[in-house]
């Protein structure tokens, strides 16, 4: 994880979940495996239970996902908080991903999907996209999911001391809208059926 990365999720976490440290969030970080770091102390509240799902085990993995468009042992509409970082890009239906985040997120639950923009080749195992304020709004809204912002950060903070500039973070932060229970039944039984076309 990069240093312009941490900061952002920070930001997320300040600017929506403020005044809510004593509600028991259930947040999901996916691409969670600490490498050089994790969103963890970020989330590190009493009330708060975070889990990172990761597709193999490592530190601050405690889901491994067998694909990260699935996560079969999390319940639909149970998750307040979605997060990841440094991910998307690594997944070649980053679509699937969305469709998922859509399913497990409680109504009114939020995500906050950090991507870069720019730099150079990373496979892990592969690297597949970069994004723009407009594709992360398209990828989110194919999911009906609500888009709360999208943006790009290209003008980097040059005190970072790693490599955190050649990214050009984008950011997408979004919300599962509230429906009733009919029409959140006919939504989740949408995304199961478009994953299941993928």
């Amino acid at each position: 994880m990069h240093q312009s990365s941490y900061e952002k999720m920070h930001d997320f976490r300040v600017r929506y979940l403020a005044g809510r440290a004593s509600e028991p969030l259930a947040i999901l970080d996916v691409g969670a495996m600490d490498l050089n770091g994790s969103y963890r102390p970020i989330f590190d509240e009493p009330a708060w239970h975070y889990r990172g799902a990761d597709l193999e085990p490592g530190r601050n993995v405690d889901l491994v996902l067998a694909e990260p468009y699935h996560f079969k042992a999390v319940e639909s509409n149970s998750l307040d908080v979605v997060v990841s970082g440094q991910a998307l890009e690594h997944m070649s239906r980053f679509w699937l991903f969305f469709l998922e985040v859509f399913r497990c997120l409680k109504p009114g639950g939020l995500c906050c999907v950090i991507a870069p923009s720019g730099g150079y080749e990373h496979r892990y195992p592969v690297d597949c996209w970069r994004f723009y304020p407009d594709g992360m709004r398209a990828a989110a809204e194919y999911a009906r999911l609500e888009v709360l912002e999208a943006r790009t950060d290209w003008k980097p903070a040059t005190h970072y001391i790693d490599d955190s500039a050649v990214w050009q973070d984008s950011v997408l932060v979004a919300r599962k809208p509230q429906v009733s229970v009919w029409r959140g039944f006919k939504l989740n039984l949408r995304s199961s059926l478009l994953r299941a076309l993928r």
